[in-house]
């Protein structure tokens, strides 16, 4: 079936063109970038490069990361010259506080009021919890993306931003292009590696090498054979840093952080549901013992995450369940490491939760269930497929009625593939890297190599990985872009200092302290100024490449 036909009665944009909004960005945005490169003695005469600069991974230290480096862009000069910015993980934490200020980039001191906010108090905890309970009432799919977006994402950025991204639509070509990616579960799982990077635009959403876009405002309804069939409210922005910035790499801290978080979110639904800071359950005592079991159920659950044994707050939960009704509950029992474990404590988890109804009253009961379910199956960004029955393709992906998306930190810590798409013709990639210097790197090229897509030669074997430099330049000979790869931490901007800036500042941490903050700044921002000389003179050897091919 030919494109225009599949398109004629489709929601679903099939195709590897751009965006037509996207294409007129782009034509409005390279004027801007000419007239930087001139401001900066570089004469582009007809052939403007475009540029595109990637955040990696890496939580707050990504964040703070890409705030100190797009700092330094503009303290050289060369932040107009940026076309694209996309981020995975915690470089999508700093776009989005970013963007909500149409005219960033034109500020002297684009950290000044982020790092203002991030040094301030927490977020209201009632706020918290009304977010988490708005998420669960306003959608059909919950996830544990949901909670972590609710309960841990204002831990790090400091605020609840319920901004939608398509509202960002139509802001002035100020600033770069904005692309946040993430990656498709169940793809990456299969390996089909095509079908694994999904990008999130203010435009458009969809797979960036299968070709297959919605409007951004739709992405979570429910589609069919190409048809929208049922509406999904729009992701929000916190919902979104949640989704891209929700790494499992380090699964014991996610999982204490998840337990810890859900915790307090139980403790607030029963002793302080009003938000008023007075117990709203009749009798402190039940209360109390209503909560530990709560507490127990939920820590059982991620003690078979962790592999441990469960049978001890399995106890403790028929104990306290005597203590509240004075009668002895008849409950299952919970068979110990077998293969219908999981199904098991089910059964046990829903007959619990069964008698805390009939002894408390049903209010928490539906939000509980979910929560469990999805700490049990380990869901994580599950949506509506956009591609589901589709015809006219033939991909794994049409087949399941549902998706789970990552961040794409699981798969490739940077998001390389967002901007090597072929029509988006990026003659220079300017790659930010929060992680281990040239693993992603190497890994984006093994990647290209299998899907032959045209990516410049890596040889990093004559580098040490734990003493690197601050600036790599990987040439691109013929379709090939440009690669510059910036490590944040390295022996320019630390000496021997490397492995101390890289244990003060750890990915897998609760926020930095106030004081922890400038220094971070201070170090990726000079990753920039120091090179201001070397960026312009890449920038000008792809200029002088592009004038070859053309004479060629």
């Amino acid at each position: 079936m030919s494109e225009s036909k599949l398109q004629a009665s489709s929601y679903v944009r099939i195709g590897h063109s751009l965006n037509k909004d996207e294409e007129g960005f782009v034509e409005r945005r390279m004027k801007t970038v000419q007239e930087c490169l001139k401001r900066c003695g570089i004469d582009c005469q007809g052939k403007v490069p475009k540029i595109a600069l990637l955040g990696s991974g890496g939580g707050e230290r990504a964040m703070l990361g890409l705030l100190g480096s797009l700092d330094g862009f503009k303290q050289t000069g060369l932040l107009d010259c940026i076309l694209y910015m996309s981020g995975v993980s915690g470089s999508t934490w700093c776009m989005a506080s970013l963007y909500k200020d149409s005219d960033w980039s034109t500020k002297p001191d684009l950290s000044k009021e982020i790092v203002q906010r991030l040094k301030g108090p927490d977020v209201n905890w009632f706020c918290i919890v009304w977010q988490l309970m708005e998420y669960y009432r306003n959608k059909d799919l919950f996830s544990l993306t949901d909670v972590w977006a609710a309960l841990v994402v204002p831990l790090f950025v400091k605020e609840i931003d319920k901004s939608k991204l398509s509202q960002q639509r139509g802001h002035n070509d100020k600033n770069p292009f904005p692309i946040y990616e993430v990656i498709d579960k169940q793809c990456r799982q299969r390996l089909h590696e095509r079908g694994v990077f999904f990008e999130i635009s203010p435009y458009e959403a969809g797979y960036s090498l299968t070709g297959a876009f919605v409007d951004t405002s739709m992405f979570g309804s429910q589609f069919e054979e190409g048809r929208k069939i049922k509406d999904q409210p729009e992701i929000d922005m916190l919902y979104l840093q949640g989704l891209c910035g929700s790494c499992l790499a380090d699964g014991e801290f996610i999982i204490e952080l998840l337990l810890k978080k859900i915790i307090d979110f139980i403790r607030h639904m029963i002793y302080d549901k009003e938000g008023d800071g007075k117990t709203s359950q009749e009798g402190t005592e039940s209360a109390d013992v209503g909560f530990q079991i709560l507490v127990s159920l939920v820590e059982m659950h991620f003690s078979v995450l962790k592999e441990k044994d469960p049978s001890g707050h399995e106890t403790t939960i028929r104990t306290k369940l005597k203590e509240l009704t004075g009668d002895e509950c008849w409950l299952g029992k919970i068979a110990n490491k077998t293969d219908d474990e999981v199904i098991t404590m089910k059964l046990f988890t829903l007959e619990v939760l069964e008698w805390l109804k009939n002894w408390f009253g049903s209010w928490w009961q539906d939000i509980l269930d979910t929560l469990i379910k999805c700490v049990m199956e380990w869901i994580w960004g599950r949506k509506y497929n956009i591609l589901y029955k589709m015809k006219g393709l033939h991909a794994a992906i049409l087949k399941s009625e549902t998706r789970d998306y990552e961040d794409a930190g699981m798969m490739l810590n940077s998001p390389y593939m967002s901007v090597l798409r072929q029509e988006r013709d990026v003659d220079l990639i300017i790659s930010l890297d929060f992680g281990y210097p040239f693993q992603t790197l190497t890994y984006a090229s093994e990647i290209c190599e299998d899907l032959d897509i045209p990516f410049p030669e890596v040889d990093v074997s004559g580098e040490d990985p734990k003493n690197p430099k601050d600036f790599y330049v990987f040439e691109g000979k013929g379709e090939e872009p440009t690669v510059i790869h910036i490590p944040l931490f390295n022996k320019v901007n630390c000496g021997d200092q490397i492995e101390e800036w890289r244990e003060k500042y750890k990915v897998f941490q609760l926020p930095y302290s106030a004081i922890d903050i400038d220094p971070l700044l201070k170090v990726a921002g000079q990753n920039i100024t120091n090179n201001k000389e070397k960026l312009k003179e890449e920038i000008q050897r792809i200029i002088d490449r592009k004038h070859r091919q053309k004479d060629n």
